[in-house]
């Protein structure tokens, strides 16, 4: 299956959001905390199966750039320094299409672990 490529990227940088286009009828905007939280970088998966590293305190990150990287990916950088993950177009057309379960999974996975998306701490007691 060839990679699903979007006709046209704009990175609103007021909203914090990256819209991608895929045709008139398909376009989706991802917040970047969203994009930050679900990078597919080593940092964030971990390098191998359950090793992932739960990001927290990332609501107000930001996108400061976007770099293509060769024909299959987007590099994005956030104001926040990580810049590592590589955005296949078949990741972020699957992170389109799933926001809502993995963005439900993400805020779930906070709670449970006693932290926000402010990277405070909720008070235990």
């Amino acid at each position: 299956m060839a990679a699903t490529l979007p006709q046209d990227i704009k990175l609103h940088t007021k909203s914090r959001t990256l819209e991608l286009i895929y045709s008139d009828q398909e376009s989706f905007e991802l917040s970047a905390e969203y994009l930050r939280v679900h990078s597919p970088s080593a940092e964030v998966r971990g390098h191998g199966i359950g090793q992932g590293v739960l990001q927290t305190g990332k609501q107000l990150v930001g996108i400061k750039g976007l770099e293509p990287a060769g024909n299959y990916a987007l590099k994005i950088i956030f104001d926040d320094g990580h810049d590592s993950g590589l955005y296949t177009w078949d990741y972020l057309y699957d992170l389109c299409h799933k926001q809502a379960t993995y963005w439900n999974k993400y805020l779930e996975a906070l709670a449970a672990a006693g932290e926000t998306r402010h990277g405070n701490m909720i008070a235990k007691g």
